[in-house]
């Protein structure tokens, strides 16, 4: 068996972020039903591929550089708005996130629900959308 080439790391990157989605999804229904134990094992899930994304993602663009899009017309357009909404948000959703659980951790849960309450949209909207830039740049954008 062969190890993964950089070449697998997009693909993989997309599978991180889509798979840390769910998982944030799914630890937001389990604290709505009041599953305290299952919320803390899907965030911590999903904080941990998300750590393991960011790895990769770095990885895989310090070795290939970026990537040109090459769609033209309206896609390019939304395919921007998109990847820049999606760039500044991912640099936000880092300190919110580890702020987010740290006061998790520490027991803080008054303070810890007032910023979750703002990371948890942030940081599912990146993830989405981390999948739909991979999506576009790989699948839909013609290769230049």
């Amino acid at each position: 068996m062969t190890g993964l080439s950089l070449t697998d790391l997009p693909a993989v990157n997309a599978v991180l972020n889509g798979t840390s989605a769910l998982l944030l999804a799914t630890g937001y229904l389990c604290i709505r039903r009041r599953k305290v134990t299952a919320h803390k094992a899907c965030m911590a899930s999903a904080f941990a591929l998300s750590t393991l994304f960011l790895v990769s993602y770095l990885t895989y663009h310090y070795h290939v550089g970026s990537v040109a899009f090459g769609g033209q017309g309206w896609i390019r357009t939304a395919y921007f708005a998109i990847l820049i909404s999606h760039t500044i948000l991912a640099a936000t959703i880092v300190p919110l996130a580890l702020l987010t659980l740290s006061r998790a951790l520490r027991g803080r849960f008054a303070k810890h629900v007032r910023i979750a309450r703002w990371t948890l949209p942030l940081w599912l909207y990146v993830s989405i959308t981390g999948v739909v830039v991979y999506w576009m740049l790989y699948h839909l954008s013609p290769r230049l």
